[in-house]
């Protein structure tokens, strides 16, 4: 709790009390009632300081001793998507050196009644700019042939956990479904040793349907590849150890599939590589 808002709760915890007893003693109802204010403010003080408290603490995500910072960031800024029902996710993420390459496929259809965007929350191990970011949306419903880029828009701060909105080539009507796809780039991600990539779903409806979630190494191929889930407010569980499912001499495939995946969850796959 901040200090100032921690002095004030123990001023109106003990103020409220006493105003209200002496305001009785005396039948003084407007000193009755003033008590019964501070009483009540240092109530809604004490409830909002453990909401503040739990939201911190469900944010600090730590996973082998490694503090999982692009999840703990977008925690603290989460927003639920109440526009979508959100039917099938497909994350191809490409790992190569020190590069990251992920494309995002999202489909269901409109719950809103007009909607122009679609936003991604976009996740990376250290702080990159946007503008470093090489990032192209496209419609699949409307563009299926990829004929039409479209350029995404920063939502909020610049951070290490950004939102990232891609508007359709035309607003969807509610019932409408939808097929977009995102395309990003994040130069100089990792580094030699553990690191770990999330896939985060927040969506206003229970489960997912299908979520897939493919990593294909480039190059340096990890020592081992671990699976983490975590539910709203909740930690993180060891879910499997992932087997590679195909193997070449320069590349490794890994494949992770959800059925009904919990719609607000988030899983880290956590890998080692001797050298990046």
């Amino acid at each position: 709790m901040p200090p100032v808002l921690q002095s004030l709760t123990s001023i109106t915890a003990v103020i409220g009390p006493v105003v209200t007893l002496i305001g009785l003693i005396q039948s003084r109802g407007w000193l009755a009632g003033l008590g019964a204010i501070f009483a009540c403010a240092s109530i809604i003080a004490l409830v909002y300081a453990r909401s503040q408290r739990l939201r911190v603490e469900a944010a600090s995500i730590e996973i082998e001793g490694i503090s999982i910072d692009a999840l703990n960031a977008a925690n603290l800024r989460r927003r639920v998507s109440r526009s979508f029902v959100i039917q099938t996710v497909d994350h191809i993420v490409m790992i190569e050196g020190a590069d990251l390459q992920i494309i995002w496929r999202y489909a269901g259809y409109c719950l809103a009644k007009q909607a122009a965007t679609f936003e991604f929350s976009v996740d990376s191990q250290n702080t990159i700019p946007f503008s470093h970011l090489d990032c192209v949306g496209y419609d699949l419903k409307r563009d299926p042939d990829k004929l039409h880029r479209i350029q995404p828009l920063l939502i909020g701060p610049d951070s290490i956990s950004k939102k990232i909105a891609v508007p359709f080539l035309e607003p969807l009507l509610a019932q409408q479904p939808f097929d977009i796809m995102l395309h990003c780039r994040l130069p100089g991600t990792y580094k030699a040793g553990v690191a770990y990539y999330t896939s985060t779903l927040s969506f206003d409806q229970r489960t997912v349907g299908r979520c897939t979630v493919q990593l294909i190494f480039r190059g340096q191929k990890p020592e081992w590849v671990r699976v983490y889930e975590c539910e709203a407010g909740g930690h993180p569980w060891l879910l499997r150890n992932l087997s590679p499912e195909r193997e070449e001499s320069e590349s490794v495939e890994y494949l992770d599939v959800a059925e009904n995946r919990a719609a607000r969850s988030a899983r880290v796959y956590l890998f080692r590589r001797a050298t990046a």
